[in-house]
């Protein structure tokens, strides 16, 4: 059992204030794992102080030696790559292969942002200006328990290039991925009170990053729902906010498509990181004419995407992070069926051979209008609708009929055709026949998928504030 209860302010270990005990379970078996002792209101109060007492001087140290930071960190976080692997694996059940993937990002976006501070000019010539570009004071980050390590890193990597020190309240559900990131950054030496790490509620610890006057800065990651709550709360005190929020991706498979090709990477899309993703592809558009070829293909498929055990590796779909999330998913599989979607694939209950857990068959729906439930909500879980079109404007048309704008798939063997119709879709990334990440590109969404962009010189230029020197 692991029993969690320290948080860290100031540099080191302490026991919160907060007496709350919440409990961590393994969703591959259903079974409680442990505790964590949450922080509170005071704990909060306490970090976002330590965090304000180190900015001053943090945010005149130099490039050369924020980069040398941030290159300890990530040796640190790399240095436990293994143990975070089977963390991400035992507290949110994510498929081994996809484990992995996480536990190397999260080390890897601190190496990214010390080469992207490399090359940054905080000074620059603006006609008989001089820009200086300065930190924008203390900084809340928030994070999801979709992507928990991964988020604590990449948030604290931009943050500190900027030269902001920072609060971090990850995801109470993710506390022992927490912890071991946490002991890791510790080892990395950074100067007592840059970086301060308390697990606690959003209502709790994330209200009071959303309120404080002394957070100049909030970036969060999370649902639509939550993000307009700390919109609404910073707007007294005018707190810059970064906001990566829900999606409801299409992947549009062109006429041209191969789609032999086109519906195995549809499906990955659509089912990367368990269904969990923000920026999965859940509505795949095809072609009215060619639905007939989609859905064998896709029946074929599907049936080929395993859904069990996390630890073994031709898993493709984990189970979902709790009992809560299991009941949503079927839930909205049961409102694809009374809405009269097809079922193609998968359905309501547990897969085959499965007994305990929260697993989810793979699902995909076909016949969905885009006005259906299943095509307007974010699901956060393996289920896939499938959309048809008869005309390439049809087909723009419905990708953006949408109020979410996070990413978009286009699959097409024509590439220049490809990308004029990327520049037509609302989205703040465009994926043309590829799953890849780019690293050093912005991230984040149009409408209601978010404020503002993370990663690369955009996501550094979210903690810092211009400033025109004149004479």
């Amino acid at each position: 059992m692991h029993h969690i209860n320290q948080i860290y302010i100031n540099g080191a270990f302490v026991t919160p204030q907060g007496k709350e005990l919440f409990d961590l379970f393994n969703p591959t078996t259903g079974q409680r794992i442990g505790q964590v002792q949450l922080a509170n209101e005071q704990d909060a109060v306490t970090a976002i102080a330590a965090a304000k007492g180190a900015f001053a001087e943090f945010s005149r140290s130099s490039k050369d030696a924020r980069i040398g930071y941030l290159k300890r960190m990530h040796a640190a976080v790399e240095g436990v790559e293994d143990e975070l692997t089977q963390a991400i694996i035992e507290e949110y059940g994510a498929p081994i292969s996809r484990a992995r993937w996480m536990a190397k990002h999260a080390a890897s976006v601190l190496q990214d942002a010390a080469s992207v501070l490399q090359s940054y000019k905080f000074s620059r010539r603006i006609g008989i200006a001089e820009v200086v570009m300065q930190p924008l004071g203390v900084a809340g980050l928030i994070t999801p328990w979709n992507s928990n390590a991964g988020f604590i890193c990449g948030k604290l990597a931009a943050a500190l290039a900027a030269g902001c020190t920072a609060v971090i309240k990850p995801s109470e559900m993710s506390a022992i991925q927490t912890a071991i990131v946490t002991r890791a950054l510790h080892d990395a030496g950074l100067p007592p009170g840059v970086f301060n790490i308390i697990t606690g509620r959003g209502e709790t610890v994330g209200a009071v990053l959303s309120a404080h006057p002394d957070i100049a800065k909030v970036s969060f990651t999370g649902s639509t729902a939550v993000g307009k709550t700390i919109l609404r709360t910073g707007a007294d005190t005018l707190k810059r906010v970064t906001l990566e929020l829900g999606g409801k991706s299409p992947v549009l498979i062109l006429d041209d498509a191969d789609l032999k090709t086109a519906i195995p990477l549809a499906l990955q899309a659509g089912f990367m990181n368990s269904g969990q993703a923000c920026i999965a592809g859940t509505r795949i558009l095809v072609p009215e004419s060619r639905l007939a070829e989609v859905e064998a293909l896709m029946i074929k498929e599907a049936a080929d995407v395993h859904a069990g055990d996390p630890r073994d590796p031709a898993t493709a779909v984990g189970p979902m992070v709790s009992h809560k999330q299991w009941e949503r998913v079927q839930r909205y599989i049961q409102i694809g069926i009374e809405e009269g979607a097809h079922l193609l694939a998968g359905g309501p209950g547990l897969p085959e051979g499965i007994n305990a857990g929260w697993f989810v068959r793979p699902t995909v729906f076909s016949r969905v209008t885009n006005q259906m439930t299943i095509a307007r909500e974010e699901i956060f879980g393996p289920v896939l609708s499938i959309i048809t079109y008869t005309t390439e404007e049809e087909a723009l048309a419905i990708a953006n009929d949408t109020p979410y704008g996070l990413q978009a798939y286009i699959l097409s063997s024509n590439p220049e055709r490809a990308h004029r119709l990327a520049s037509h879709i609302d989205a703040g990334r465009v994926l043309i026949n590829t799953l890849a990440h780019e690293p050093l590109a912005p991230f984040g969404g149009f409408k209601q998928s978010g404020i503002g962009r993370e990663y690369g010189t955009f996501g550094l230029e979210a903690f810092l504030e211009p400033k025109s020197i004149l004479s």
